[in-house]
């Protein structure tokens, strides 16, 4: 339900005590309106990739405070690393593949905030009382959803 009209069919349906069911299309922004988030307040999307020990980047950040400070929602896509060759078997000939990862929301928070740090940007609209809205697994059959402020440990 990525539109008004949608969602107030869902309301009037629930209210009607009428079952309905949600198909999305292939369309992230789609699935991401089952939040209840307007896709019209979103501003640019950005991406988070899995921090190295000899590479962190933080520019996606910039783009994160820019839509706060335009009053819009931020979509952060979190990476995944699928069939990822592990380097060290390769030098011996060997085609290795390291196990799946995928970065959880508590790794991307703590990433965007270890970034406001280090690199002394705008504090006021990213911190650690900023409201984040995590999804996980949205395209499956249960799907999991959590709003909080944020406590990084």
């Amino acid at each position: 339900h990525s539109n008004p009209a949608d969602t107030d069919l869902i309301l009037r349906a629930i209210e009607q005590g009428i079952s309905y069911k949600v198909i999305h299309n292939a369309s992230i922004m789609n699935a991401i309106a089952s939040t209840g988030l307007q896709l019209y307040n979103f501003g640019d999307t950005v991406s988070i990739c899995f921090w190295k020990e000899d590479w962190r980047p933080t520019s996606f950040v910039d783009k994160i405070i820019k839509n706060l400070q335009n009053g819009l929602h931020c979509l952060c896509l979190l990476d995944i690393r699928v069939k990822e060759i592990d380097w060290k078997h390769m030098i011996r000939g060997r085609k290795v593949y390291e196990p799946p990862q995928y970065m959880t929301v508590n790794t991307a928070i703590q990433q965007i905030l270890d970034s406001v740090k280090e690199d002394g940007r705008e504090q006021d609209v990213l911190n650690e009382k900023s409201l984040c809205v995590g999804v996980a697994r949205l395209a499956r059959r249960i799907k999991s959803s959590k709003q909080e402020r944020w406590n990084v440990c």
